[in-house]
């Protein structure tokens, strides 16, 4: 939605008073029906290296049951404007478990976007938030339980066999191209809020801007920064956020970090054996990470070690 000047202006802004490091990761997310060859051209200029688009699905039954405004042809011709805008780093954005998503159509999306060989690709089971239209109203037509697993599964499958690395629970990427901007997240290191309602957290603090624009603004424009709320972690949360982040990624987490954890806690010993057993956590060298099929359940896992 912004403005090719208005993108030039902020990563000029940043350039002025941040050091970047050289060739470091600015990424755009688009929609596929808001792109052209010009406007993906004057980012490249601005000096953007990556793209990411919001594809979701190719089935054109299913998009506007998303209240996307995009087909399948535009999301085509979306990835072919940022390739020949100069973009050699492109990810795409794919939902399973989508209302009349059977285990065809989703495999057609699957190697339909697979087949434009894309750098990146982030795959992301729909979930119904409370508070969402669909949480309140209900929706027709979601799979099964078992459905939604074998897509899961389709997908890593094919995306192994095209040479991608299933290195975070939702994402794949060509050797060398994992989105360097959520490992930050997965790491659990630092990162700064900019803009309404974003989220930062520095040192052991994680807080928040305020989400309504004018309000956010009018903070700016007293000379106040737009903090809403903040929150100074514990040890102990620390700790359990380091391994339930650390653990979406392929790399795990040391084992020493899960020793520590689990010390004392004679319950999560056991449960972590049985883990084990099942073949959903496995050691690594020094450090413990979950299999194909633990990351499947991770969810599960991650209460037990908050």
């Amino acid at each position: 939605m912004l403005a090719a000047e208005d993108m030039a202006a902020i990563l000029d802004a940043v350039r002025q008073r941040f050091t970047l490091e050289p060739g470091a990761e600015i990424t755009v997310e688009c929609n596929p029906e808001s792109v052209s060859r010009e406007k993906l051209a004057a980012y490249r200029a601005a000096g953007v290296n990556r793209v990411s688009l919001g594809v979701q699905s190719l089935d054109d039954s299913i998009l506007p049951v998303l209240g996307r405004l995009h087909d399948a042809g535009g999301a085509r011709r979306a990835f072919g404007e940022a390739r020949a805008a100069g973009f050699d780093n492109v990810s795409v954005d794919l939902m399973y478990g989508l209302p009349k998503q059977d285990g065809g159509t989703w495999a057609r999306s699957v190697e339909g976007v697979l087949a434009w060989e894309p750098e990146h690709l982030s795959a992301y089971g729909l979930t119904l938030d409370a508070g969402s239209v669909w949480a309140a109203t209900g929706v027709e037509g979601l799979p099964a339980e078992g459905a939604v697993v074998e897509q899961y599964w389709a997908l890593a499958r094919a995306a192994a066999a095209r040479g991608f690395e299933h290195y975070e629970i939702s994402n794949y990427a060509r050797p060398g191209l994992r989105s360097r901007h959520n490992q930050i997240y997965w790491r659990a290191a630092e990162y700064l809020a900019c803009g309404p309602g974003a989220c930062g957290f520095v040192g052991d603090v994680r807080y928040s801007n305020v989400k309504p624009v004018v309000r956010y603004c009018a903070t700016l424009e007293d000379g106040a920064l737009p903090l809403d709320t903040s929150e100074r972690l514990t040890e102990r949360q620390r700790l359990g956020e380091r391994l339930i982040l650390g653990l979406r990624l392929a790399d795990g987490v040391p084992r020493a970090w899960l020793d520590e954890r689990v010390a004392g806690d004679t319950a999560l010993a056991r449960r972590i054996a049985a883990w084990r057993e099942r073949g959903i956590l496995a050691d690594r060298g020094d450090n413990v990470v979950l299999t194909e099929a633990g990351f499947l359940v991770s969810d599960g896992l991650f209460v037990e070690l908050v």
